[in-house]
């Protein structure tokens, strides 16, 4: 009876332990997903800020990712650099990817920032 105990005792933990790291590596891969959709959203606002300063960026659904891209307003440095004869702008672009809600299970969310010179 003893080792009957024993073996059912080590086969719930076994199983356990294989639940966890199956969690462990979906909640891996949202992650990675996010930061890749967030990563997009990045690029879409740097390339929307860099061909048109004055539009606005918006938000946009990838792959059940909701990805709100924020076009920050143009800095110029007045110091202009003498070997290019020209002032500096730097546009600044955020990017937030957000999958569910905070509580769900499946829930990642990654937020990117970048500072860009405009040519």
């Amino acid at each position: 009876m003893f080792l009957i105990i024993v073996i059912a005792a080590v086969i719930a933990v076994m199983w356990r332990l294989a639940v966890t790291q199956s969690a462990t590596n979906t909640f891996s891969l949202q992650q990675a997903r996010a930061f890749q959709a967030a990563r997009a959203g990045l690029e879409y606002g740097i390339a929307r800020s860099l061909a048109s300063p004055s539009q606005a960026c918006s938000s946009f659904n990838l792959e059940g990712f909701q990805v709100v891209v924020t076009c920050g307003g143009s800095m110029v440095l007045q110091a202009s650099v003498p070997e290019e004869g020209r002032d500096l702008v730097f546009h600044r672009v955020e990017a937030t990817a957000t999958f569910g809600s905070p509580g769900d299970p499946d829930y990642a969310y990654r937020r990117l920032t970048a500072v860009v010179e405009q040519p």
